[in-house]
């Protein structure tokens, strides 16, 4: 008996974000695509961003979660260019999620968009969303295994940053095993270690941004 596929998803999602980057493209806003697992400080990380460079950029924000808006409620304390999306289950964004949510925000008056990914380092990773860089953000807390148990989330991104260095004296983190696996997986991708409850080296992580504003 002969199956008939109507839609191809990964195809239809490869479409979306195509028609997604040159909207951004258009409207000379750069997009940025977070990943990490709960609990690394994707939030915290955009916080702080906002902090230094909000007043040199405007920056708009896509809140990906399961359920809630927790998050999001956090962000408007910094703008009100913030969207969220909740996707009942579903452990990722998609490009189409992406589209629907750009109407809602301004992307003429936007420098730079962040979409927040929902916390997960295995279904993200193959879902475009017509960002211009993907980053993914692991956490000391977490161990220093993650390339190890998610090679494809580090081998599909421009960025590594390791965030709650001011942990590494509390824990058996290691920074040369975390570095060296990720080299091994993506020779090219950036590695900037920082600390967003200190502010130890988050001058790197702001510095990548403007040069990434300027590419």
């Amino acid at each position: 008996m002969k199956i008939d596929v109507i839609e191809n998803v990964m195809q239809y999602n490869k479409d979306e974000a195509k028609l997604n980057r040159k909207r951004f493209k258009d409207n000379k806003v750069s997009v940025v695509n977070i990943l990490s697992a709960p609990g690394a400080g994707k939030t915290t990380l955009i916080i702080e961003t906002m902090k230094k460079l909000g007043s040199s950029i405007n920056i708009g924000v896509i809140e990906g979660d399961i359920s809630s808006t927790h998050d999001a409620e956090k962000i408007k304390e910094y703008t009100g260019n913030v969207v969220q999306i909740n996707t009942g289950g579903t452990c990722h964004l998609n490009a189409s999620m992406i589209a629907e949510a750009i109407k809602k925000l301004p992307l003429k008056e936007l420098d730079l968009l962040f979409i927040e990914n929902v916390g997960n380092l295995i279904c993200p990773v193959g879902f475009d969303l017509g960002e211009k860089a993907r980053m993914v953000l692991s956490s000391v807390s977490e161990g220093d295994d993650k390339p190890v148990k998610y090679p494809k989330a580090f081998i599909k991104t421009d960025l590594v940053v390791l965030n709650k260095t001011d942990m590494l004296k509390y824990s058996d983190f290691n920074m040369d095993f975390f570095s060296s696996k990720v080299r091994e997986l993506n020779p090219s991708a950036t590695i900037i270690p920082v600390s967003c409850k200190t502010g130890d080296n988050l001058k790197s992580w702001n510095e990548w941004i403007k040069n990434l504003l300027k590419s």
